[in-house]
């Protein structure tokens, strides 16, 4: 009988560094895409744009993404992926309530810092309706969310936490977090400041993780 599977040969040295030099490409393109949607929206940002903050031509540019549909997905999908990560408690044996929920504040501040353009294209895209991310989001989010919930109402069924609405707490801490990469000039203004930095993030982190930690332990 003769066999279906197979194997791909190994790469050669010269294919990976091609590989590796097409893979470094892209990200160049994502990395420029992504501040071109946020600054200018999906219907603002050209592809002649992204070429120039991407360092090349055009016509380069459309080798590796045909369409500002196609890149534009691609942007919106890697910044999706990476927002999931930081969408559930992280898993640590005998962390406490309180450790787990002031990690999860300031994993979701630290996004805001480090990805403040992304922040804003997946913000445009949910205002818009999620016409593109739609499926894929509540695919990957319900699940999520769904667990997360799950955690909170067992602290609440332990005496660890007050009873409380655990779907309103997640959303409450998403839009306290978000809010310093999507209206951070706003900040900026009412700060007197040029541009936020990591101390105002680690304040606003303290702040909100104590101001939450507040107002659903349970006495003791």
């Amino acid at each position: 009988m003769i066999s279906t599977s197979f194997q791909l040969a190994p790469k050669t040295s010269k294919e990976t560094k091609l590989s590796s030099a097409r893979v470094a490409t892209q990200a160049n393109i994502q990395r420029a895409a992504e501040g071109v949607f946020a600054e200018f929206g999906y219907k603002g940002a050209t592809m002649e744009r992204i070429a120039q903050q991407s360092g090349m031509s055009k016509q380069n540019l459309l080798y590796y993404f045909s369409s500002k549909d196609l890149l534009y997905r691609t942007v919106l999908q890697n910044i999706v992926d990476t927002w999931l990560e930081r969408m559930v408690f992280a898993e640590q044996k005998n962390a406490t309530p309180e450790q787990l929920i002031e990690q999860y504040i300031r994993g979701k501040l630290q996004l805001s810092h480090d990805n403040p353009d992304a922040s804003k294209v997946f913000a445009q895209e949910i205002i818009s309706g999620a016409p593109i991310i739609r499926d894929y989001l509540k695919a990957h989010l319900e699940p999520l969310f769904n667990r997360n919930i799950k955690l909170v109402e067992g602290w609440v069924d332990e005496g660890r936490l007050r009873r409380t609405e655990p779907d309103h707490l997640f959303i409450a801490i998403w839009a306290m977090t978000q809010t310093y990469a999507d209206f951070a000039t706003q900040i900026e203004l009412v700060l007197d400041k040029q541009k936020l930095e990591q101390p105002d993030f680690d304040l606003a982190a303290k702040f909100l993780t104590d101001m939450v930690l507040n107002g659903i332990l349970a006495s003791k």
